[in-house]
């Protein structure tokens, strides 16, 4: 026998992993996992089981109240893809959110950069600006509930002084542009986001764009803007799902009677939100209820893949998201 088979034959297999190293990948996996178990618990009973839970319910004709959930299969779903009223109120949230997006992001990057600039007065303004976005939402609607008042309110009594008339803001079509202007109103987050952004922006970029005989227009419009993209889509994703999930502002805006709070809702104001609130606690009917929400979740997911795909081909990255994928 050659001495290379003689060396083949006595080759070894590689040793097994020892048992100190094993131990210490077992001891990182149960610490990586007891440190994540309070969000995977959270996660777990308060977000999964509700949402599968009312998944459940959507097939159901369950009214809330008694242990027996009848089954009805996607009925449920049917009615809330040919309701008149439901799709009525789905359109009047879609305009909501058509208004407030635009406006909201627009609006709070036009004061983010006046707000970026060196002036006097400067810290007192962004606390100004900013102190509505930490306003409760149900104090909010409330003090414009007052400001609104036909007979007493501080807007009636400033178109007075224009020798204007009153103007019923709380009634038929106003109520909705009342509803705007609230939600309009607290835009300061999106602000302090767009200052914060702003104040990232290479100085040196700004440098050599001024150097090259660029515009403040110009500048904003090929430095600044690709430059904070990223946080202008973060916003614009923001600004529409918590438009779209827009209630308090409309249940408060209107008339409350002794009977029930949903009852004289002004129809402007009728958005989705309310009309799922309105089949939950005055019709109790939580199988519909709970339907609509599923359809407005997948709404709502659609929207959200719609601005990615569209306004996600404008966004500028520092970085390459996919760089280092395989």
């Amino acid at each position: 026998m050659s001495a290379l088979s003689l060396g083949a034959s006595r080759t070894r297999p590689a040793p097994a992993p020892r048992r100190g190293a094993r131990a210490r990948r077992i001891r990182a996996a149960l610490a990586f996992y007891g440190f994540i178990s309070p969000w995977l618990v959270g996660t777990i009973l308060l977000t999964a089981f509700p949402v599968g839970y009312a998944v459940y319910i959507s097939f159901t004709d369950w009214n809330g109240m008694t242990s027996f959930m009848p089954w009805v299969g996607l009925d449920n779903y049917r009615q809330v893809l040919t309701s008149s009223d439901t799709l009525s109120a789905l359109s009047k949230t879609l305009v909501l959110a058509a208004i407030i997006v635009p406006v909201s992001i627009l609006g709070s990057l036009a004061l983010a950069v006046l707000l970026n600039k060196r002036m006097h007065g400067r810290t007192v303004m962004r606390t100004l600006i900013y102190l509505p976005a930490v306003v409760p939402p149900v104090a909010a609607a409330l003090i414009w509930k007052v400001i609104f008042d036909k007979n007493s309110g501080a807007a009636n009594r400033i178109l007075a002084l224009l020798h204007l008339n009153a103007v019923s803001w709380l009634t038929g079509q106003m109520a909705f542009v009342a509803m705007i202007i609230v939600l309009v109103w607290a835009i300061g987050s999106g602000i302090i986001i767009n200052l914060a952004a702003l104040q990232t922006v290479p100085a040196e970029q700004l440098e050599a764009a001024k150097m090259d005989g660029a515009g403040p227009l110009t500048t904003f419009r090929h430095v600044t803007l690709p430059a904070i993209s990223p946080i202008l889509l973060f916003q614009t994703v923001l600004v529409t799902i918590t438009t779209l999930q827009t209630f308090i502002p409309a249940i408060l805006l209107s008339p409350i009677s002794d009977s029930s709070v949903v009852t004289n809702i002004q129809p402007a104001n009728d958005v989705y939100m309310v009309d799922v609130y309105e089949q939950y606690f005055d019709y109790s009917r939580y199988g519909l209820g709970s339907a609509m929400i599923v359809v407005f979740f997948v709404v709502i997911l659609a929207l959200t893949a719609l601005i990615f795909k569209f306004l996600g081909r404008s966004v500028f990255y520092a970085v390459d998201p996919t760089e280092g994928r395989s």
